[in-house]
Protein backbone atom coordinates (compact mmCIF):
# COMPACT_ATOMS: atom_id res chain seq x y z
CA UNK A 1 0.00 0.00 0.00
CA UNK A 2 0.98 3.64 -0.59
CA UNK A 3 -0.16 6.83 -1.08
CA UNK A 4 -0.26 8.50 -4.62
CA UNK A 5 -0.08 12.33 -4.75
CA UNK A 6 -3.44 13.56 -6.63
CA UNK A 7 -2.41 15.79 -9.21
CA UNK A 8 0.56 13.03 -10.29
CA UNK A 9 -1.70 10.06 -10.14
CA UNK A 10 -4.93 11.44 -11.52
CA UNK A 11 -6.06 11.31 -15.38
CA UNK A 12 -8.71 13.63 -15.37
CA UNK A 13 -11.51 13.14 -13.43
CA UNK A 14 -11.52 9.48 -13.60
CA UNK A 15 -9.35 9.01 -10.15
CA UNK A 16 -12.02 11.14 -8.49
CA UNK A 17 -15.00 8.83 -9.58
CA UNK A 18 -12.95 6.26 -8.04
CA UNK A 19 -12.62 7.64 -4.61
CA UNK A 20 -14.32 5.81 -2.27
CA UNK A 21 -14.01 7.58 1.04
CA UNK A 22 -12.45 11.46 1.79
CA UNK A 23 -10.28 11.43 5.21
CA UNK A 24 -9.38 15.20 6.27
CA UNK A 25 -8.79 17.00 9.48
CA UNK A 26 -9.72 20.48 10.14
CA UNK A 27 -7.40 23.01 11.48
CA UNK A 28 -6.26 21.91 14.31
CA UNK A 29 -6.08 24.58 17.36
CA UNK A 30 -2.92 25.12 19.82
CA UNK A 31 -4.66 22.69 22.29
CA UNK A 32 -4.44 19.87 20.43
CA UNK A 33 -1.26 17.99 19.59
CA UNK A 34 -3.12 14.91 17.79
CA UNK A 35 -6.47 14.51 16.30
CA UNK A 36 -8.13 11.59 14.35
CA UNK A 37 -8.56 12.10 10.49
CA UNK A 38 -12.43 12.50 9.80
CA UNK A 39 -13.89 10.52 7.05
CA UNK A 40 -16.24 12.38 4.73
CA UNK A 41 -18.96 10.54 2.68
CA UNK A 42 -20.27 11.92 -0.19
CA UNK A 43 -22.99 11.10 -2.56
CA UNK A 44 -20.48 9.81 -5.23
CA UNK A 45 -19.00 7.11 -2.37
CA UNK A 46 -19.69 3.64 -3.02
CA UNK A 47 -19.02 3.34 0.76
CA UNK A 48 -21.37 4.44 2.52
CA UNK A 49 -21.77 1.74 5.06
CA UNK A 50 -18.06 0.99 5.24
CA UNK A 51 -16.57 0.72 9.04
CA UNK A 52 -14.88 3.73 10.24
CA UNK A 53 -11.75 2.15 10.64
CA UNK A 54 -11.07 0.83 7.51
CA UNK A 55 -9.83 2.45 4.52
CA UNK A 56 -10.88 1.37 1.06
CA UNK A 57 -8.75 1.56 -1.49
CA UNK A 58 -8.43 4.41 -3.91
CA UNK A 59 -9.80 6.26 -0.74
CA UNK A 60 -8.73 10.34 -0.70
CA UNK A 61 -6.66 11.97 1.81
CA UNK A 62 -5.91 15.65 2.68
CA UNK A 63 -2.92 16.84 4.58
CA UNK A 64 -3.17 20.64 5.14
CA UNK A 65 -0.18 23.23 6.38
CA UNK A 66 1.40 22.45 9.94
CA UNK A 67 0.33 18.91 9.96
CA UNK A 68 1.65 15.86 9.72
CA UNK A 69 -0.68 12.64 8.54
CA UNK A 70 -0.02 9.14 9.30
CA UNK A 71 -1.81 5.99 8.62
CA UNK A 72 -1.74 3.30 11.13
CA UNK A 73 -2.98 -0.37 10.82
CA UNK A 74 -3.07 -2.85 13.32
CA UNK A 75 -1.51 -0.55 15.89
CA UNK A 76 1.62 0.79 13.54
CA UNK A 77 2.38 3.27 11.69
CA UNK A 78 2.49 2.41 7.57
CA UNK A 79 2.43 5.63 5.79
CA UNK A 80 3.61 8.77 6.70
CA UNK A 81 2.93 12.30 4.87
CA UNK A 82 4.18 15.83 6.43
CA UNK A 83 3.86 17.34 3.12
CA UNK A 84 1.15 19.83 2.28
CA UNK A 85 -0.96 18.52 -0.66
CA UNK A 86 -4.03 15.76 -2.15
CA UNK A 87 -3.63 12.17 -2.18
CA UNK A 88 -4.86 8.65 -2.74
CA UNK A 89 -4.21 5.70 -0.99
CA UNK A 90 -3.62 2.95 -3.42
CA UNK A 91 -2.72 -0.63 -2.32
CA UNK A 92 -0.67 -1.93 -4.71
CA UNK A 93 2.02 0.29 -4.42
CA UNK A 94 5.07 0.68 -2.41
CA UNK A 95 4.66 2.40 1.31
CA UNK A 96 5.77 5.92 1.00
CA UNK A 97 7.03 9.12 2.96
CA UNK A 98 6.47 12.37 2.21
CA UNK A 99 8.76 13.80 4.78
CA UNK A 100 8.09 17.80 3.60
CA UNK A 101 9.73 20.46 6.09
CA UNK A 102 10.58 17.20 8.65
CA UNK A 103 14.09 15.85 6.69
CA UNK A 104 15.51 13.09 7.24
CA UNK A 105 14.56 12.75 10.79
CA UNK A 106 11.19 11.57 10.51
CA UNK A 107 12.83 9.43 7.37
CA UNK A 108 15.01 7.81 9.61
CA UNK A 109 12.35 7.25 12.48
CA UNK A 110 10.07 5.39 9.65
CA UNK A 111 12.75 3.24 8.80
CA UNK A 112 13.42 2.23 12.48
CA UNK A 113 9.83 1.60 13.50
CA UNK A 114 8.66 -1.99 12.72
CA UNK A 115 5.74 -1.72 10.19
CA UNK A 116 2.77 -4.34 8.82
CA UNK A 117 1.53 -3.55 5.66
CA UNK A 118 -1.20 -6.29 5.03
CA UNK A 119 -3.27 -8.51 7.00
CA UNK A 120 -4.43 -10.93 4.98
CA UNK A 121 -7.99 -10.07 3.79
CA UNK A 122 -10.53 -7.91 5.39
CA UNK A 123 -11.56 -9.21 8.58
CA UNK A 124 -10.16 -8.06 11.47
CA UNK A 125 -8.30 -5.02 9.56
CA UNK A 126 -8.29 -1.89 12.19
CA UNK A 127 -6.79 1.50 9.72
CA UNK A 128 -6.56 5.00 11.04
CA UNK A 129 -5.61 8.41 9.43
CA UNK A 130 -4.09 10.35 12.26
CA UNK A 131 -3.11 14.26 12.34
CA UNK A 132 -0.41 15.41 14.24
CA UNK A 133 0.10 19.18 14.77
CA UNK A 134 3.52 20.51 13.79
CA UNK A 135 2.90 24.20 14.44
CA UNK A 136 4.79 25.75 17.11
CA UNK A 137 3.11 25.18 20.30
CA UNK A 138 3.35 28.67 22.57
CA UNK A 139 2.58 30.13 25.76
CA UNK A 140 3.99 27.34 28.26
CA UNK A 141 4.07 29.49 30.95
CA UNK A 142 6.81 27.95 33.78
CA UNK A 143 8.55 29.62 37.39
CA UNK A 144 10.97 28.20 39.43
CA UNK A 145 9.02 26.91 43.04
CA UNK A 146 12.85 26.94 44.89
CA UNK A 147 15.87 29.03 44.20
CA UNK A 148 18.40 27.47 41.29
CA UNK A 149 21.88 27.69 42.02
CA UNK A 150 23.86 29.58 39.64
CA UNK A 151 27.99 29.99 39.46
CA UNK A 152 28.73 33.27 38.69
CA UNK A 153 32.25 33.74 36.98
CA UNK A 154 34.87 35.75 36.34
CA UNK A 155 37.89 34.17 35.22
CA UNK A 156 39.59 37.90 34.90
CA UNK A 157 39.95 38.11 38.52
CA UNK A 158 39.61 34.59 39.24
CA UNK A 159 36.01 35.00 40.85
CA UNK A 160 33.78 32.22 41.48
CA UNK A 161 30.39 32.64 43.56
CA UNK A 162 27.13 30.30 43.61
CA UNK A 163 23.96 32.83 44.39
CA UNK A 164 20.33 31.79 44.49
CA UNK A 165 17.83 32.86 41.30
CA UNK A 166 14.17 32.64 40.66
CA UNK A 167 13.10 33.09 37.02
CA UNK A 168 9.42 32.70 35.32
CA UNK A 169 8.74 33.15 31.72
CA UNK A 170 7.30 31.58 29.10
CA UNK A 171 8.57 29.12 26.19
CA UNK A 172 7.12 27.13 23.38
CA UNK A 173 7.80 23.72 21.59
CA UNK A 174 7.46 21.70 18.72
CA UNK A 175 6.99 18.32 17.85
CA UNK A 176 9.41 17.53 15.48
CA UNK A 177 9.15 13.81 14.84
CA UNK A 178 5.53 13.30 14.83
CA UNK A 179 6.25 9.20 14.38
CA UNK A 180 8.28 9.12 17.23
CA UNK A 181 5.87 11.17 19.42
CA UNK A 182 2.91 8.84 18.10
CA UNK A 183 4.70 5.62 19.53
CA UNK A 184 5.80 7.12 22.65
CA UNK A 185 3.13 9.77 23.65
CA UNK A 186 -0.25 9.38 22.53
CA UNK A 187 -0.89 5.64 20.84
CA UNK A 188 -3.64 5.03 18.88
CA UNK A 189 -6.05 7.76 20.78
CA UNK A 190 -9.67 7.40 20.33
CA UNK A 191 -10.25 11.21 18.52
CA UNK A 192 -7.65 13.70 20.07
CA UNK A 193 -4.47 14.19 22.21
CA UNK A 194 -4.36 17.76 23.70
CA UNK A 195 -1.92 19.22 25.17
CA UNK A 196 -2.76 19.65 28.85
CA UNK A 197 -2.47 15.79 29.23
CA UNK A 198 1.82 16.66 28.52
CA UNK A 199 2.38 20.43 29.73
CA UNK A 200 2.26 19.28 33.43
CA UNK A 201 5.13 16.43 32.58
CA UNK A 202 7.15 19.23 29.85
CA UNK A 203 7.05 21.65 32.38
CA UNK A 204 8.60 19.95 35.74
CA UNK A 205 11.14 18.73 33.12
CA UNK A 206 11.92 22.08 31.77
CA UNK A 207 12.39 23.47 35.25
CA UNK A 208 14.47 20.62 35.89
CA UNK A 209 16.75 21.15 33.07
CA UNK A 210 17.12 25.19 33.62
CA UNK A 211 19.81 23.78 36.28
CA UNK A 212 22.54 22.45 33.80
CA UNK A 213 21.50 25.19 30.75
CA UNK A 214 22.11 27.91 33.40
CA UNK A 215 25.37 26.03 34.00
CA UNK A 216 26.73 25.94 30.28
CA UNK A 217 25.77 30.01 30.75
CA UNK A 218 27.95 30.80 33.67
CA UNK A 219 30.74 29.23 32.02
CA UNK A 220 30.19 32.05 29.59
CA UNK A 221 31.03 34.15 32.30
CA UNK A 222 27.18 35.32 31.67
CA UNK A 223 25.32 37.41 34.98
CA UNK A 224 21.83 36.47 35.77
CA UNK A 225 20.73 39.73 35.02
CA UNK A 226 22.30 38.96 31.66
CA UNK A 227 20.25 36.44 30.89
CA UNK A 228 17.17 37.06 29.61
CA UNK A 229 18.53 39.14 27.01
CA UNK A 230 20.52 35.76 26.27
CA UNK A 231 17.27 34.00 24.36
CA UNK A 232 19.47 31.78 21.45
CA UNK A 233 22.14 30.74 24.16
CA UNK A 234 18.95 29.52 26.44
CA UNK A 235 17.48 27.73 24.23
CA UNK A 236 20.62 26.14 22.71
CA UNK A 237 21.51 24.98 26.51
CA UNK A 238 17.93 23.69 27.34
CA UNK A 239 17.93 21.89 24.14
CA UNK A 240 21.25 20.07 25.16
CA UNK A 241 20.23 19.51 28.33
CA UNK A 242 16.44 18.21 27.37
CA UNK A 243 18.43 16.00 24.27
CA UNK A 244 17.46 12.65 25.68
CA UNK A 245 13.80 13.21 27.07
CA UNK A 246 12.22 15.42 24.65
CA UNK A 247 14.01 15.00 21.61
CA UNK A 248 15.56 11.70 21.16
CA UNK A 249 12.11 10.15 23.34
CA UNK A 250 9.35 11.75 22.95
CA UNK A 251 9.89 13.88 19.11
CA UNK A 252 10.10 17.32 20.56
CA UNK A 253 12.28 20.56 20.61
CA UNK A 254 12.15 23.54 22.42
CA UNK A 255 12.04 25.94 19.77
CA UNK A 256 11.73 29.80 21.61
CA UNK A 257 11.95 30.84 25.48
CA UNK A 258 10.80 34.70 27.00
CA UNK A 259 12.75 35.08 30.58
CA UNK A 260 11.55 37.93 33.05
CA UNK A 261 13.84 39.98 34.70
CA UNK A 262 16.26 38.24 37.16
CA UNK A 263 17.10 39.74 40.35
CA UNK A 264 19.31 38.65 42.69
CA UNK A 265 19.02 39.46 46.62
CA UNK A 266 20.59 42.06 48.31
CA UNK A 267 22.69 39.56 50.12
CA UNK A 268 24.32 37.80 47.14
CA UNK A 269 24.52 40.90 45.15
CA UNK A 270 26.69 42.64 48.15
CA UNK A 271 28.80 39.43 48.66
CA UNK A 272 29.52 39.56 44.62
CA UNK A 273 30.53 43.46 44.97
CA UNK A 274 32.44 42.90 47.61
CA UNK A 275 34.84 40.10 45.60
CA UNK A 276 34.87 42.21 42.74
CA UNK A 277 36.04 45.52 44.66
CA UNK A 278 38.15 43.87 47.19
CA UNK A 279 40.01 42.02 44.02
CA UNK A 280 40.38 45.47 42.07
CA UNK A 281 41.49 47.19 45.19
CA UNK A 282 44.01 44.08 45.58
CA UNK A 283 45.64 45.13 41.91
CA UNK A 284 45.61 48.64 42.44
CA UNK A 285 47.50 50.56 45.31
CA UNK A 286 46.43 54.32 44.73
CA UNK A 287 42.76 52.59 44.98
CA UNK A 288 43.16 50.79 48.39
CA UNK A 289 45.21 53.78 49.74
CA UNK A 290 41.96 56.12 49.00
CA UNK A 291 39.91 53.27 50.24
CA UNK A 292 41.92 52.93 53.34
CA UNK A 293 42.23 56.92 54.33
CA UNK A 294 38.11 57.55 53.30
CA UNK A 295 37.62 54.55 55.91
CA UNK A 296 40.08 55.74 58.81
CA UNK A 297 38.35 59.22 58.42
CA UNK A 298 34.79 57.78 58.75
CA UNK A 299 36.00 55.74 62.03
CA UNK A 300 37.65 59.05 63.31
CA UNK A 301 34.29 60.90 63.00
CA UNK A 302 32.03 58.51 64.44
CA UNK A 303 34.66 58.08 67.17
CA UNK A 304 34.65 61.88 67.87
CA UNK A 305 31.30 62.67 67.62
CA UNK A 306 30.57 60.28 71.10
CA UNK A 307 27.13 61.60 72.75
CA UNK A 308 27.81 59.75 75.99
CA UNK A 309 29.29 61.97 77.86
CA UNK A 310 32.32 64.86 77.83
CA UNK A 311 34.54 62.26 79.15
CA UNK A 312 34.05 59.45 76.75
CA UNK A 313 33.81 62.03 73.83
CA UNK A 314 37.60 63.04 74.80
CA UNK A 315 38.18 59.04 74.65
CA UNK A 316 36.58 58.94 71.32
CA UNK A 317 38.68 61.57 70.46
CA UNK A 318 41.61 60.28 71.82
CA UNK A 319 41.12 57.00 70.23
CA UNK A 320 40.22 58.79 66.66
CA UNK A 321 43.43 60.68 66.72
CA UNK A 322 45.09 57.16 67.44
CA UNK A 323 43.46 55.70 64.48
CA UNK A 324 43.85 58.67 62.56
CA UNK A 325 47.55 58.25 62.68
CA UNK A 326 47.71 54.61 62.29
CA UNK A 327 44.94 54.38 59.13
CA UNK A 328 46.48 57.61 57.18
CA UNK A 329 50.21 55.50 57.65
CA UNK A 330 48.90 52.48 56.17
CA UNK A 331 47.36 54.72 53.90
CA UNK A 332 50.39 56.23 52.53
CA UNK A 333 52.29 53.08 52.32
CA UNK A 334 49.80 52.36 49.64
CA UNK A 335 49.87 55.69 48.04
CA UNK A 336 54.14 54.94 47.65
CA UNK A 337 53.16 51.72 46.43
CA UNK A 338 51.46 52.90 43.87
CA UNK A 339 54.19 55.36 42.55
CA UNK A 340 56.62 52.33 43.14
CA UNK A 341 54.27 50.14 40.31
CA UNK A 342 53.96 53.43 38.09
CA UNK A 343 57.40 53.80 38.34
CA UNK A 344 58.06 50.05 37.36
CA UNK A 345 55.40 50.23 34.42
CA UNK A 346 57.37 53.21 33.08
CA UNK A 347 61.21 51.61 33.25
CA UNK A 348 59.55 48.75 31.48
CA UNK A 349 57.13 50.51 28.56
CA UNK A 350 59.30 51.53 25.65
CA UNK A 351 60.51 54.89 25.80
CA UNK A 352 58.45 57.30 23.47
CA UNK A 353 60.73 59.87 21.32
CA UNK A 354 61.02 63.32 23.02
CA UNK A 355 58.68 65.87 20.81
CA UNK A 356 60.99 67.94 18.64
CA UNK A 357 64.33 65.61 19.38
CA UNK A 358 66.69 65.07 16.53
CA UNK A 359 69.43 62.01 16.78
CA UNK A 360 72.79 63.16 16.34
CA UNK A 361 75.77 61.13 14.13
CA UNK A 362 76.99 59.57 17.05
CA UNK A 363 74.22 58.01 18.64
CA UNK A 364 73.12 60.71 21.11
CA UNK A 365 69.31 62.14 21.61
CA UNK A 366 69.35 65.04 22.02
CA UNK A 367 66.32 68.12 21.95
CA UNK A 368 68.41 71.21 21.70
CA UNK A 369 70.27 72.97 18.89
CA UNK A 370 74.09 71.30 19.82
CA UNK A 371 74.34 67.98 20.53
CA UNK A 372 74.78 67.27 24.55
CA UNK A 373 78.14 64.95 23.89
CA UNK A 374 79.85 65.84 21.18
CA UNK A 375 78.69 69.19 20.63
CA UNK A 376 77.94 68.91 17.17
CA UNK A 377 75.12 71.64 15.52
CA UNK A 378 71.61 70.20 14.91
CA UNK A 379 71.73 69.43 11.14
CA UNK A 380 69.61 71.95 9.35
CA UNK A 381 65.69 70.28 7.97
CA UNK A 382 65.50 70.29 4.18
CA UNK A 383 68.31 70.97 1.70
CA UNK A 384 70.52 73.82 1.16
CA UNK A 385 71.04 75.67 -2.10
CA UNK A 386 74.29 77.08 -3.88
CA UNK A 387 73.24 80.28 -2.95
CA UNK A 388 73.73 78.92 0.84
CA UNK A 389 69.86 79.42 1.55
CA UNK A 390 68.01 76.12 3.49
CA UNK A 391 64.70 75.30 1.77
CA UNK A 392 62.01 72.55 2.41
CA UNK A 393 60.59 72.77 -0.85
CA UNK A 394 61.30 72.00 -4.16
CA UNK A 395 62.64 75.77 -5.26
CA UNK A 396 65.05 77.48 -3.52
CA UNK A 397 63.05 80.24 -1.79
CA UNK A 398 66.24 82.81 -2.55
CA UNK A 399 67.38 82.66 -5.58
CA UNK A 400 64.06 80.40 -7.58
CA UNK A 401 66.98 77.44 -8.06
CA UNK A 402 65.51 73.95 -8.44
CA UNK A 403 66.05 71.21 -5.81
CA UNK A 404 69.01 69.32 -6.62
CA UNK A 405 68.28 65.94 -7.06
CA UNK A 406 71.04 63.10 -4.99
CA UNK A 407 73.59 62.18 -6.99
CA UNK A 408 74.08 58.24 -8.06
CA UNK A 409 76.30 56.16 -6.81
CA UNK A 410 79.28 54.57 -8.90
CA UNK A 411 81.03 50.95 -8.94
CA UNK A 412 83.13 49.13 -11.66
CA UNK A 413 80.72 46.79 -13.80
CA UNK A 414 83.35 44.80 -14.41
CA UNK A 415 85.96 44.41 -10.87
CA UNK A 416 83.22 45.53 -8.61
CA UNK A 417 85.79 48.16 -7.58
CA UNK A 418 84.03 51.09 -5.26
CA UNK A 419 85.54 54.97 -5.03
CA UNK A 420 86.43 56.45 -1.87
CA UNK A 421 83.93 58.94 -2.91
CA UNK A 422 81.04 56.96 -4.98
CA UNK A 423 79.55 60.27 -6.18
CA UNK A 424 82.40 61.27 -7.60
CA UNK A 425 84.24 58.28 -9.69
CA UNK A 426 87.13 58.95 -11.93
CA UNK A 427 86.68 58.81 -15.56
CA UNK A 428 88.24 55.24 -15.63
CA UNK A 429 88.52 52.17 -13.05
CA UNK A 430 92.21 52.07 -12.27
CA UNK A 431 91.58 48.37 -11.56
CA UNK A 432 90.82 47.25 -15.33
CA UNK A 433 90.83 50.60 -16.95
CA UNK A 434 86.98 50.47 -17.76
CA UNK A 435 85.59 53.54 -18.96
CA UNK A 436 82.61 54.87 -15.74
CA UNK A 437 79.52 55.51 -17.62
CA UNK A 438 75.59 54.70 -16.64
CA UNK A 439 76.15 50.96 -16.55
CA UNK A 440 78.48 51.45 -12.72
CA UNK A 441 76.04 52.99 -11.19
CA UNK A 442 74.39 51.30 -8.67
Amino acid sequence: MGLIKAGIGALGGVLADQWKEFFYCDALPADVLVRKGSKRVGKRSSNTKGSDNIISNGSGIAVADGQCMLIVEQGRIVEVCAEPGEYTFDTSSEPSIFAGDLGEGIMATFESIARRFTYGGDTGKDQRVYYVNTKEIMGNKFGTPSPIIFEVVNKRIGMSRTVNVRCNGVYSYTICDPLLFYTKVCGNVSYEYTRDQLDEQLRAEFISALQPAFGALAEQELRPAQLPAKANELKKAMNDALAYDWNQNRGIRVESIALNPIRLSDEDMKKITDMEDAATYGSNAFMMGGRMATATANAMEAAASNSAGAMTGFMGMNMAGGAMGGGFNQAQQFYQMGMQQQAQQAQQAPAAPAAGGWKCACGAENTGKFCAECGAAKPAAGWTCACGAVNKGKFCSECGAKKPSAAPLYRCDKCGWEPEDPKNPPKFCPECGDRFDEGDIR
